[in-house]
């Protein structure tokens, strides 16, 4: 592997990447046209590639089939989705045997013959078809739908009509994302990329006309912000989202008058707020005034400054609200509690609230509005790791629950021979991390048996302890699957999140740690019995705990992992890197930063010491975390490491960050990853 000289100074400090020429100086344009990578950067990835599908994949191939026909087994393949209503019409989507890609389709409200809208499957052909949804126009003659056809996040979008079923031509080029349509169908609002892959502005196409003329609405000046384009449920607003990881800004279109946005209230760093309305008055979710775990407040639409901001529900702490849907006669919020969630009604005529109530030690549960604003039903899912998923109507009124689907596994399931369980981890602080246990009834606590730890632990996201049916492929062989719900996530409220990120983030690492720890401690395994597992954020979490902790890991899965962490924020040219300041520092002008992420950034600490099996997997136009993070860190440790354990690098050539697009194809994945995990506690 060939090591080339490219020193970099900052601080006054100088140090030298050997692989740094594993990074495309034309990566943008390889996002969009991957044959366009550079031959030597190919011949190494294809390299990794063959090495791979020589010592692993050939090898392991029935299993990997077996355990991809297991899962596959227990997917409804002809599966449906319910029905929402909007005006005269009721909009689904539904999966037919043997196809990768959902049909979206629609009925009259009363019933009727089905109308196909699009067949996702007969637009994707034989390559890689990242979907990015339709939506109808508010004449229900339309219908705007996109795709993203190499997996770096452009899409384009098409205009599709309804009475002909067939797409006008029309088409929008590069778009980041959907659209959103006016409230007269006659123009789509849509955000667009920077040249560095940011969405930073929002563009007005008029449908007829060039998207060379279409109006700009809003362009974002600060590269550290994103920018977004959305609807309020009232559909009385367009609604345009600038924001960072901890700051956000809301501009409003009337749908109703039209005319330039306008601005809600003034972005203030590491204040967040979002934006819904109902009969003049804006509802607004934010942790404004210090309210950590966010709280709901009220102000008149025609003078919305944060002056003037009103507590409706108010700032509880440890009671973190997640969510709001706001309808025309109730505020329903989303909130967790000690780590798990409920829904919270309240009925806006006259205030009263009520709660809706679950009894498992560990749940997943998630709400969702319909297109109607002016209704007292909304939707939520509920499902544990024991508990197939479960979808319900809610009537606001009555309180009733209306189970309308229950995910069926037709190879069978019977949530009796499993068992779920929540342990609490020690922390090195003392901080109770919450573990996520499933495994069959039975288990012996002796210290045998295999576990796969998962992790992630970044940006606020809380990891919901729901059911899967790729899980079962590794309980039903003898595992334990544990999830930690490590510093980093929201898990248990706003200050869990803040005390895994910047100068706190080596608790992610350290909590991770300790979830391990208290599972051989209390009897579940022992040190090499366990396969850690976690992709993007959290690969950086599997690099760091991997350098840390190498004697305690039987296997490390790292999927799309962040591991070159320095040099990625050290290069504010990249799509994500000044937005990703407030998360990790900004190691170009905070020395402290620097310091503090090169001594974690796992690509930096790799070490001649001995390292368990690692199995990493990249995407090659992924914009989130390049292709060349991955490549670097394998590159490193092949040369640096101590043992002669294997090292898997697979990268997707024509993929990004989400790895294969179609839901067969995303199966055969984990069962390449499960394969991975049973070989590295000898059940291969």
């Amino acid at each position: 592997m060939p090591i080339r000289a490219s020193p970099t100074t900052n601080h006054g400090i100088t140090r030298q990447d050997p692989y740094h020429w594993l990074r495309a100086d034309n990566w943008q344009q390889v996002m969009q046209d991957p044959s366009t990578l550079p031959a030597d950067i190919r011949g190494y990835v294809e390299a990794e590639n063959a090495y791979f599908a020589e010592a692993f994949e050939t090898a392991h191939e029935a299993l990997t089939d077996k355990i991809y026909r297991e899962i596959r087994g227990r997917i409804k393949e002809d599966e449906s989705g319910i029905p929402s209503a909007d005006g005269p019409w009721a909009y689904n989507s539904r999966m037919e045997e043997g196809k990768q890609y959902p049909i979206l389709v629609r009925t009259l409200r009363g019933g009727g013959d089905e109308q196909v809208l699009l067949d996702c499957n007969v637009e994707a052909g034989e390559e890689y078809f990242g979907f990015g949804g339709g939506d109808h126009d508010p004449s229900h003659r339309l219908l705007a739908w996109s795709a993203d056809r190499q997996g770096s996040e452009f899409y384009t979008l098409h205009i599709r009509d309804l009475a002909t079923g067939k797409d006008t031509g029309e088409v929008i080029e590069d778009v980041a994302g959907g659209g959103v349509w006016s409230a007269d169908s006659s123009a789509i609002y849509y955000s667009e990329y920077d040249d560095n892959h940011r969405p930073f502005r929002v563009r007005r196409h008029v449908l007829g006309t060039p998207q060379a003329d279409d109006e700009i609405v809003y362009e974002e000046k600060d590269p550290g912000f994103f920018v977004g384009v959305d609807e309020t449920l009232s559909r009385n607003y367009i609604v345009i989202d600038a924001h960072d990881h901890q700051t956000s800004e809301f501009w409003l279109i009337d749908t109703r008058t039209g005319g330039a946005p306008k601005l809600v209230s003034p972005r203030l760093t590491d204040r967040e707020y979002d934006v819904e309305d109902r009969d003049g008055v804006f509802y607004i979710l934010t942790n404004a005034d210090g309210a950590e775990d966010f709280k709901i407040v009220t102000v008149a639409a025609d003078n919305p400054a944060a002056e003037n901001w009103i507590d409706l529900v108010p700032h509880r702490p440890g009671v973190l609200i997640l969510d709001i849907i706001l309808l025309s006669h109730h505020l329903i919020r989303l909130e967790r509690s000690e780590g798990l969630p409920r829904i919270v009604v309240r009925n806006l005529d006259d205030g009263e609230e009520w709660t809706v109530k679950f009894d498992e030690e560990a749940y997943a549960l998630g709400m969702s509005a319909g297109f109607e604003f002016d209704t007292t039903t909304i939707r939520f899912t509920y499902s544990s790791p024991t508990t197939p998923s479960r979808t319900y109507d809610l009537d606001l009124v009555t309180r009733e629950r209306t189970l309308l689907k229950e995910q069926v596994v037709p190879s069978g399931h019977n949530p009796d021979h499993y068992e779920t369980k929540r342990i609490f981890a020690k922390a090195e602080d003392g901080e109770r991390v919450p573990v996520t246990l499933l495994y069959r009834k039975g288990l012996k606590l002796d210290g045998t048996a295999p576990v796969l730890l998962y992790g992630y632990g970044a940006y606020g996201m809380a990891i919901p302890a729901g059911f899967s049916v790729s899980k079962l492929s590794l309980v039903d062989r003898g595992f334990v699957h544990a999830t930690a719900h490590i510093r980093g996530g929201m898990d248990k409220g706003y200050a869990w999140y803040k005390n895994g990120r910047r100068e706190q983030k080596t608790n992610t690492f350290t909590d991770f740690i300790a979830a391990a720890e208290t599972l051989i401690e209390l009897g579940y395994t022992s040190k090499q019995r366990i396969v850690a597992e976690g992709g993007s954020a959290g690969g950086l979490l599997m690099g760091a705990v991997t350098n840390m902790r190498p004697e305690l890991w039987a296997g490390v899965i790292a999927e799309v992992p962040f591991v070159d962490v320095l040099n990625t924020m050290l290069d504010e040219t990249l799509p994500l890197t000044p937005p990703e300041w407030p998360e990790w520092g900004n190691p170009i002008i905070d020395k402290a930063a620097y310091d503090r992420i090169a001594g974690y950034a796992p690509y930096e600490q790799v070490a001649a010491i001995d390292y368990p099996p690692i199995f990493a997997l990249a995407g090659l136009t992924d914009p989130r975390v390049t292709y060349w993070e991955p490549a670097k860190w394998v590159a490193k440790l092949r040369a640096t490491k101590t043992d002669s354990n294997p090292l898997y690098l697979k990268t997707h050539m024509g993929a990004g960050h989400g790895g294969a697009s179609g839901r067969f194809d995303q199966l055969k994945e984990t069962g390449l990853s499960y394969a991975f995990a049973l070989s590295c506690v000898g059940l291969a």
